[in-house]
């Protein structure tokens, strides 16, 4: 075969094949960007607090709450074992706080399915008890203990159960 025959057969890269090539480009293009906006509009929304613009209204009221409560030098534990959720609340001499109402939210760091809040009972002076199956993972807990008149004693701990082996 000599060199003009093999180019005669060749086939020529035409407008058509160009078009082809630009539609599947854009194709694909597409449809990832509508399946990764299916897979962010079934999660979670990101929405920390629903108006963003009051919660900084109230943002140095909180800082001044803190500051009350950090000036109590009370301190606070919280553990989950057994099914068990034990928060310890003591003062600053290490005597645990008797007659508190304590409330405790839970809720995952990702999405809202599993979040509730739950009613702790005080088991012995200063410890807080209440029976619940946590799924594994990581859980964000946010404790309001109502031990006086006034704002309660507010802590949020971070619990991680790991998979079980």
């Amino acid at each position: 075969m000599t060199e003009s025959s093999a180019d005669a057969s060749a086939k020529p890269f035409t407008g058509r094949h160009m078009l082809a090539l630009v539609c599947s480009f854009f194709g694909v293009v597409i449809a990832v960007n509508v399946t990764m906006a299916l897979f962010a509009t079934g999660s979670w929304t990101g929405l920390v607090v629903k108006n963003s613009y009051v919660a900084s209204q109230h943002y140095n009221e909180l800082l001044a709450e803190a500051r009350v409560q950090d000036a109590k030098g009370w301190t606070s534990a919280l553990t989950y074992a057994d099914g068990s959720l034990l928060f310890e609340l003591r003062t600053r001499d290490g005597t645990g706080l008797s007659g508190a109402r304590v409330d405790a939210t839970l809720s995952r760091p990702v999405g809202v399915e599993q979040d509730h809040t739950i009613a702790l009972t005080e088991d012995r002076p200063g410890v807080y008890r209440h029976g619940v199956t946590l799924a594994r993972g990581i859980w964000n807990v946010e404790v309001l203990a109502h031990v006086q008149e006034g704002n309660p004693y507010r802590q949020i701990f971070r619990l991680y159960l790991p998979e079980a082996r």
